[in-house]
């Protein structure tokens, strides 16, 4: 019998467009034979909306989007119970969101289908929550003793002065983004202390905290992780950033189609590559990140040093994203992997419920 498989796709966030590219690219992948599809989009305003058909449209530039056409009828989450329609409870055996950045990937989709008591793909409350907030997931991995860039944080009511010193700590040139933001959105690289303070209004358009780190000269490393208790690196691959971009930035990432080289195999020699493998391991298991994640990486070019930048909990999964291209190369085609998160969300679903909430 063929599991009901829910698509939460769209949203809030910045990256709601890449949203409806990944999730086109999820429902094709998707075996007919084992699983049926409802979609739910949620718009830019966070309206839910059950859509009555699946139709894949191609848009020019940039694939296939599963559109969202809006709908009259609400849907709503009852506790224990659910996700409903007016007509009655909706037939779900697993949730699959695929929502990128804030209201996806920082709890808040996660914590309502706890409530709701659905299983879903991906993270929970306290992975999600951790992982999306570059500040808590740096203190936990450096609490663990792994390798991370120095940083400092300064809030949007810091004085002046205290955004200098901050910044004059670490030394120039730094890189400043919003501490809890997706895609780099926000994220500048600062030159000067005169550019500082337009950087810092950038990145907190975005988040009331913004992250400042010291500028590495480096390769930037991507490596995808699956599991729950006993997670699994992938063969990293490689970001290189061309068409003038300086990093990979949001323009780089979904605008220019020229904006960055994606290698999906990385040339590493063998140390490297096993330390950003077990580096990987280590770090979705410091933030208690479950199902999948993409960490990335920055190996310095002058010592080949390797230091974790950050962890995204549900990465891309367009046609050209990096995390199914990864995981690929080492053997796990795109209809495997998918079956893999959805088992691995209905395992962590079974070891909770018997779990006690009283004596």
């Amino acid at each position: 019998m063929p599991k009901n498989i829910c698509i939460l796709y769209g949203g809030r966030s910045g990256e709601h467009e890449v949203s409806l590219r990944s999730a086109a690219s999820v429902v094709k992948n998707l075996d007919p034979a084992k699983y049926r599809i409802t979609a739910i989009g949620i718009d830019k305003a966070g309206r839910w909306h059950l859509q009555k058909t699946i139709v894949l449209r191609q848009v020019a530039g940039q694939g296939d989007l599963l559109g969202i056409v809006p709908s009259d009828h609400p849907v709503f989450v009852i506790p224990s119970d659910g996700i409903h329609v007016p007509s009655g409870k909706l037939d779900i055996d697993c949730a699959f969101p695929v929502l990128h950045g804030s209201y996806g990937e920082d709890g808040t989709i996660q914590g309502l289908m706890e409530l709701a008591g659905l299983p879903y793909v991906g993270a929970g409350v306290l992975g999600s929550a951790a992982s999306i907030d570059k500040e808590v997931a740096k203190r936990l991995w450096r609490d663990a003793g792994l390798p991370i860039v120095d940083f400092a944080v300064v809030h949007k009511a810091s004085a002046p002065e205290e955004r200098r010193v901050a910044a004059a700590r670490l030394g120039w040139p730094l890189f400043v983004k919003p501490c809890s933001a997706g895609s780099s959105l926000g994220a500048s690289r600062v030159l000067h202390e005169r550019d500082l303070d337009a950087a810092l209004d950038d990145a907190l358009q975005f988040d009331t905290r913004a992250l400042l780190e010291r500028l590495v000269d480096c390769r930037e490393i991507e490596c995808a992780v699956v599991g729950n208790s006993s997670p699994r690196a992938f063969v990293p691959g490689e970001i290189i950033p061309s068409g003038g971009h300086e990093f990979y930035d949001y323009d780089a990432k979904y605008i220019d189609p020229d904006g960055a080289i994606l290698v999906t195999v990385a040339d590493l020699d063998a140390v490297t590559l096993a330390r950003v493998m077990r580096t990987a391991e280590a770090a979705y298991a410091g933030v208690h990140c479950e199902g999948m994640a993409r960490v990335d990486f920055f190996v310095e070019r002058s010592s080949g040093a390797v230091f974790l930048n950050e962890i995204n909990t549900i990465p891309g999964f367009t046609s050209i994203s990096m995390f199914p291209r990864m995981c690929q190369a080492s053997g796990v085609p795109y209809p495997q992997l998918l079956e893999t998160l959805l088992n691995l969300a209905f395992a962590r679903s079974a070891e909770r419920r018997v779990l006690r909430v009283e004596r």
